[in-house]
């Protein structure tokens, strides 16, 4: 914001300078007390005025002034030899044609300038003297025009390579996290994914080589194979997002709190016995506190199947006005530290503050463990 009332000031004040010598070339016309022809006044004030559009028009502009002036020289010049306003529109004038950003053009508007400087002289009358002297002088001008403009287009210029570099390193940033996207993915899909499928396939083949007596574990491996299932759809998801992150909400629909109850089968299913206790009335939550709750659960009874050694596990989901809150509890003897091999619990905390809410995790003092969380239902 500073920086363009700035550039607004620096534009503006040059067109401020012009508009008070148009004024003041009008109060010193109708004020001085020797006696002109009326036909030199509207030379006299249209001569300013013309540099207002130097930027649409940047020779026409200033040579304009130049004729002007040169027009009432011809016509009464011995009035211009006591007004001093001309002189400085002049002025103004030629440092406008060294302001021009074309090399060439900027000559030929000093030759021009020059040309007029040296007509006009001699309307006057004076001698070559004074022609060497206002030449110099009015070239003084073109040079500082000159340079003055050639800063302005360094810096416009230095500030344009800014942009471009910013606009180039950003682009390579996001080459690199495309390029390292599709690297993920690519490991997913060929590595992990291979190996997911394998053994699906594995636990598949030998469900359907057990006798019939055998229904416990036909039973234990067709949870192996439904949930190896379900782990490659989940990755064929994240593959795309991660491929085409863009296209991310027209893929398979998040897990949410609705299927909460199949997460409890499958660790039924895995020989943990669970309890589910819903408490208050279910309502529609945020989609990200819905996703956060569903893996609140899962990891739960996932850390309770895996590390906990528990014969015994309770899920609780509690609706309330402001919040919900989940409770995942076992009878095992899981420390909950979440700093062990895995970094489950650690991903919670981060997943459930990144909601707005709490997370909880040790021993109970009757013995087992306990997971607690509390989410937001409203998102601010």
């Amino acid at each position: 914001m500073r920086t363009t009332l700035l550039t607004l000031a620096k534009r503006g004040l040059p067109d401020l300078l012009i508009v008070c010598l148009w004024i003041g070339a009008v109060v010193e016309l109708a004020s001085t007390s020797v006696h002109y022809r009326p036909a030199l006044i509207p030379f006299v004030v249209l001569a300013p005025p013309g540099l207002l559009l130097r930027r649409r028009f940047p020779f026409a502009a200033p040579l304009s002034t130049f004729v002007m002036i040169a027009i009432a020289a011809t016509i009464d010049p011995k009035p211009l030899n006591h007004i001093t306003l001309p002189f400085f529109a002049g002025i103004a004038a030629m440092a406008t044609f060294g302001s021009i950003p074309e090399r060439r053009r900027a000559i030929a508007g000093w030759i021009t300038g020059i040309g007029f400087v040296a007509y006009v002289d001699h309307e006057f009358g004076h001698g070559p003297g004074s022609l060497v002297w206002i030449t110099g002088f009015f070239s003084v001008a073109w040079i500082a025009g000159y340079v003055l403009s050639s800063g302005t287009r360094q810096r416009a210029e230095l500030q344009e390579r800014i942009e471009r570099a910013d606009q180039e390193r950003e682009l390579q940033a996001l080459a690199a996290v495309a390029e390292e996207r599709a690297r993920i993915a690519r490991e997913l899909h060929d590595i992990v994914g291979h190996s997911v499928s394998v053994m699906t396939v594995q636990a598949s083949a030998v469900r359907r080589l057990l006798r019939e007596d055998q229904e416990k574990e036909r039973q234990a491996l067709l949870t192996v194979e439904e949930t190896g299932r379900a782990a490659l759809a989940e990755m064929r998801r994240l593959v795309g997002v991660l491929r085409r992150p863009e296209d991310a909400p027209a893929l398979v629909p998040q897990p949410s709190l609705e299927h909460v109850e199949k997460l409890v089968e499958q660790a039924r299913a895995q020989g943990l016995p669970t309890e589910l206790r819903v408490e208050g009335d279910a309502q529609e939550l945020p989609q990200s506190i819905d996703l956060a709750a569903y893996r609140v659960v899962q990891e739960g009874l996932t850390n309770a199947i895996k590390h906990a050694n528990a014969t015994r596990a309770e899920v609780l989901v509690r609706y309330e006005s402001d919040a919900l809150e989940l409770v995942v509890s076992d009878n095992g003897k899981g420390d909950g530290n979440g700093d062990g091999g895995g970094h489950g619990l650690v991903g919670m905390r981060e997943r459930v503050a990144v909601s707005g809410g709490e997370l909880s995790a040790g021993p109970r003092a009757g013995g087992g463990f306990e997971l607690r969380a509390r989410l937001p239902v409203s998102e601010q």
